[in-house]
């Protein structure tokens, strides 16, 4: 049924009206993006832009191996405009570039100005070579409509640690992730050592309360320089919770107390299964089903603590979402790397939508390359104006009366308040 259309009082009663207020709000939302591994001009190298880290993002280098006979050995002794160069000529040039990866490219060059008609890629090239990297970050925050970023920040990382000294980060639209994956996934090989090294007195299985006590000195230090919006870490999919091993002790007397203490969240990504193929490296990463019985646990035993959860398996989507009902200090978020794809993203929105309502966080980018916040927010903008247009729509339908502001006020949670509000209240 669509209404007859008479907006003079500010209601909104057509589908036609309906579709055009959707799709104009969304496009307007400045966006949080709640968690990215991109990094600010201090950061030097670690923050990736252009055209050649485009085309050598990952996820393009699994798919160049299943479209040449390039040998892993022969790929990893190129360099980087090598490595480029053969994937533009793969999986643009030899074949349509309709995966989202290759999409995503496009998608970037279109919305930048250039002309993808022409494929030249020199072209590209000369582009980016002739901007700067602080003019370029203006071009994309403006382009993706993106005001604020989530780094990914590693305490343990060598590269990242002489800027954090400096007490100077840069631009103040990169905000910290304290991640904790070394330390949690890797204590005995290697975070004992890195602490021991820095003076902290810590033991080997971490089994005494001075230990606990060290670590968590050590997790302030960084809290304390970072100012981090939560704490991270990503998880296998067999992770278990409770755990009588180093994972559990960390859990249970450093990081949980210290996430309550400072009121800094803890974000789990639970499902990666690593180097399910080495020799693809950073590409060869995997993804698993999880046993979703421990974040029950976690989350009832610890109910002063808030969560932010995001998954990796397509299967785990809906049993998240009950589990949502059920706690109020998890916060759902994102479509997490494999589940980054259109079909999947509208899929598990409507999901989410349909069972918490506006409760949720329904996208991050996880962008790893700068350009990439312009194809990443692009397309799931759109996406989620299709499943909010839907869901609105049988509203409208049944006679319930929408204002263009109430649909701004939903949007500007999505986008960021329910972040925002989430890690403020108590």
């Amino acid at each position: 049924m669509t209404l007859q259309n008479n907006n003079s009082d500010g209601i909104i009663r057509s589908d036609e009206k309906l579709k055009i207020a959707i799709e104009n709000i969304v496009e307007n939302q400045e966006i949080i993006d709640i968690h990215t591994h991109l990094f600010s001009p201090p950061f030097g190298d670690l923050l990736l832009w252009g055209i050649d880290e485009l085309l050598t993002y990952h996820y393009l280098i699994a798919e160049v191996f299943r479209k040449s006979d390039v040998t892993y050995d022969e790929f990893w002794a190129m360099d980087k405009t090598q490595q480029a160069d053969l994937i533009w000529q793969k999986l643009f040039i030899e074949n349509s570039p309709i995966s989202e990866a290759c999409r995503g490219v496009v998608t970037t060059l279109d919305k930048l100005g250039l002309d993808v008609s022409s494929r030249n890629l020199q072209d590209y090239r000369d582009y980016f070579s002739s901007t700067s990297v602080e003019a370029f970050i203006d071009t994309v925050f403006k382009q993706s409509n993106v005001n604020k970023v989530v780094m990914t920040n590693d305490p343990f990382d060598p590269e990242e640690g002489p800027v954090w000294e400096t007490g100077d980060t840069g631009d103040t639209r990169f905000e910290a992730a304290l991640r904790m994956d070394v330390l949690i996934n890797n204590y005995e090989e290697t975070a004992y050592e890195h602490l021991r090294g820095l003076g902290y007195d810590v033991d080997p299985t971490l089994s005494t309360e001075k230990g606990y006590k060290e670590v968590r000195r050590f997790l302030e230090s960084w809290i304390q320089r970072m100012n981090p919006r939560y704490m991270a870490v990503s998880l296998p999919p067999d992770f278990q919770y409770p755990d009588d091993g180093v994972l559990g002790r960390l859990f249970d007397n450093c990081i949980l107390p210290i996430s309550r203490e400072y009121n800094v969240p803890f974000a789990l990504m639970i499902g990666v299964k690593r180097a399910v193929n080495p020799n693809l490296r950073m590409a060869g990463d995997g993804t698993g089903k999880a046993d979703l019985d421990s974040l029950e646990t976690l989350l009832r035993e610890n109910q002063d603590n808030k969560f932010l959860v995001t998954l990796l398996s397509r299967e785990n989507q809906h049993e998240l979402c009950v589990i949502g009902r059920k706690f109020k200090n998890l916060m759902i978020f994102g479509c997490w790397w494999f589940m980054n794809n259109p079909s999947v993203i509208e899929e598990i929105t409507r999901e989410r939508m349909e069972l918490l309502g506006l409760s949720i966080i329904p996208q991050h980018s996880d962008a790893r390359i700068l350009d990439q916040l312009i194809y990443k927010w692009s397309h799931s903008r759109q996406i989620i104006s299709d499943v909010l247009y839907e869901k609105y729509k049988t509203l409208l339908n049944v006679g319930w009366s929408l204002t263009p502001s109430e649909i701004e006020r939903d949007v500007n949670n999505l986008f960021g308040g329910n972040f925002e509000h989430f890690l403020s209240k108590n």
